[in-house]
């Protein structure tokens, strides 16, 4: 892994002054293509009854709503190589903004996702304010020969303005890796004419107590 982990101190500094200065950052050609194209096929090896349909809220309060979104999903568990290096990537990333920016994330989950064509996610936030359960979303393109007529942009906006003005619009293209502040981007993804495929994560604080633990185990 040191081979591995040596590749990233310069993106990782990167990201660390733009999520300092701006609270996000996008980065493309992140990771090495050999690990995109490693994940990529581990997603794509998966049977479709194995992507369940996304929930919209948190626990006991979960629902699903393909009013809201249309994506399925896969919870990533280090079953694989190439999951392996994609959860040693989020712990070095992890350590790093520990370390640079004092942000206390104490764990990562993440999730293979899949949008057929069509599909979509409307404007929504990843974390409601104060309750410091998501800190830091995470996303990972996985798409390849992804161009601008193939839709499925990711949109970041500004929460400050009522949504009138747009941050940034990410092609989902392989290697393409966004990072932003849960709190405070509204965000959608936008419907795409081919099936989309991505990574999505989030860490989180221990915010744990005598009789609830959070993360949840």
């Amino acid at each position: 892994m040191n081979d591995f982990s040596a590749k990233f101190d310069a993106l990782f500094e990167t990201m660390a002054c733009d999520l300092q200065n701006q609270g996000y950052s996008v980065q493309h050609n992140a990771l090495p293509a050999s690990v995109v194209k490693a994940l990529r096929d581990t997603l794509l090896s998966l049977n479709a009854d194995q992507f369940k349909h996304a929930g919209v809220g948190r626990a006991h309060q979960q629902m699903s709503s393909n009013a809201i979104r249309r994506d399925t999903i896969f919870w990533i568990e280090n079953n694989t190589a190439a999951e392996g290096q994609w959860l040693e990537f989020a712990n070095l990333l992890q350590s790093y903004l520990n370390r640079s920016l004092l942000l206390g994330l104490f764990s990562f989950e993440s999730h293979f996702a899949h949008y057929s064509p069509g599909a979509f996610y409307k404007t929504h936030v990843d974390a409601f304010k104060g309750q410091a359960n998501r800190v830091l979303s995470v996303v990972l393109y996985l798409n390849e020969d992804w161009s601008t007529d193939d839709g499925g942009e990711m949109v970041l906006y500004d929460s400050d303005d009522n949504l009138s003005t747009v941050l940034s619009t990410i092609n989902p293209e392989a290697g393409t890796l966004a990072v932003f502040l849960s709190e405070d981007f509204p965000h959608e993804v936008l419907p795409a004419k081919r099936d989309r495929y991505s990574i999505a994560g989030w860490y989180r604080l221990n915010t744990s107590s005598g009789n609830r633990v959070d993360p949840p185990v």
